[in-house]
């Protein structure tokens, strides 16, 4: 590199304007150094827009590893080195007059010269994964709502102490997120909003709310696939339940029905229900399959149906001497990170049937990875005729 102070005409203008075979002057900057405060990031095309307009944010505590989040995708920061030389070079416009000829002993250059202010270890790089949501569920499952917190007093005493409530700036500063996968992630745990904090109703209490429900259908003769809104609401209103916590009970167990003429009708989820049942026939733990499906079917409304194959990924069976049992084990409880998901499967069981197996796996996502790559890099394949159901055990 030449030895003489750049002129401020240099800088990446001048090595960015440069033509092919054409060549142009290094030099260290006088304020070269270490500057650990610039970084290289590498970019792909369609982040680009985001970066420049600031539209993306680091989420992550002292004990995690940051992440990159858009408004809808996150991306894990990698630090990749190189061997190879990367000098940085700064625009001419902050090579300012006095700093660049602030060393006396050095003469002034005549021409351009490219005035190395860092040379680069290596660069930062943007894989994008899966959101990390796990969190999300301990977080909303430390206050969860009760039927006691119904009355206004408890509710302002609740606000006032704060006590495991998250709004929803707090959790988009605690989840490795985006905006988009967050909101994805609380409607999958069916989590409402009330009073300004985000909070998963419990169980029992939602359990009561549908038990009323379907119980205001016998004497209303309401069709569980026809429920007008504001009739159930006022209903259930009456029966002492905050409308706002009604109707979120109507968005976990139904669907909505598009009616027109300004009437919202919905439509009990045959599954949903169903699957409410199974989970607090089992609260207790296993039972013989007989037994087990005689108490779910008592517990199902009449009009509905219910079939053993609307627990999967609820329930496992298992044989014992000659008796088959069930018991509970559900998708939901089990971590999304695939390898300690696969992890807690195999030692649950060392081997499973694909179909099995199947329903504990399939709402793994792993950006770039189907579900059949997912079996490869952490299972062993076994199939005994091309006809034969396969077998998998760990990797």
């Amino acid at each position: 590199m030449e030895p003489c102070t750049p002129s401020v005409s240099g800088g990446a203008e001048a090595v960015l304007a440069l033509q092919e075979n054409s060549s142009i002057s290094v030099a260290y900057h006088p304020l070269y150094g270490p500057h650990d405060d610039l970084i290289l990031l590498e970019l792909d095309e369609k982040l680009l827009d985001d970066v420049i307009h600031q539209r993306v944010f680091l989420r992550g505590h002292p004990d995690e590893n940051a992440v990159l989040c858009t408004q809808s995708k996150t991306y894990a920061v990698k630090f990749v080195g190189t061997s190879n030389s990367v000098l940085l070079i700064p625009s001419s416009n902050q090579v300012p007059e006095d700093e660049a000829s602030q060393d006396g002993n050095q003469k002034k250059c005549d021409h351009d010269v490219a005035s190395v202010i860092k040379s680069a270890p290596g660069h930062l790089e943007l894989v994008e994964i899966a959101p990390k949501l796990d969190k999300l569920k301990l977080l909303l499952s430390e206050n969860p709502y009760k039927l006691e917190d119904v009355s206004a007093m408890e509710m302002e005493e609740i606000e006032t102490e704060k006590i495991g409530l998250y709004r929803w700036h707090d959790l988009v500063n605690e989840m490795q997120a985006s905006e988009e996968e967050l909101k994805s992630g609380l409607k999958a745990l069916s989590a409402v909003e009330i009073g300004g904090y985000w909070r998963l109703v419990d169980e029992s209490c939602i359990g009561m709310i549908l038990k009323m429900l379907l119980h205001n259908s016998v004497l209303n003769d309401w069709m569980l696939s026809a429920l007008d809104e504001d009739e159930v609401l006022h209903v259930l209103e009456a029966d002492g339940f905050p409308r706002m916590i009604a109707h979120h009970c109507l968005s976990v167990f139904g669907d909505k029905v598009d009616k027109g003429e300004g009437r919202c009708v919905w439509r009990l989820n045959e599954r949903r229900v169903c699957v409410h049942y199974a989970r607090d026939v089992l609260r207790e733990g296993k039972m013989r399959i007989d037994n087990f499906i005689d108490e779910w079917k008592k517990r199902v409304p009449e009009e509905m149906v219910a079939n053993f194959h609307m627990l999967d990924g609820e329930v496992l069976k298992e044989k014992l001497g000659v008796e088959t049992w069930v018991r509970p084990f559900r998708v939901s409880s089990l971590p999304s990170d695939p390898s300690e998901r696969f992890s807690i499967l195999f030692k649950e069981r060392p081997k499973w049937d694909g179909r099995d197996l199947e329903p504990y796996i399939r709402d793994l996502s792993v950006p770039g990875l189907s579900l059949e790559g997912l079996l490869l890099k952490f299972t062993r394949r076994v199939q005994s005729s091309p006809e034969a159901e396969p077998v998998f055990s760990a990797r």
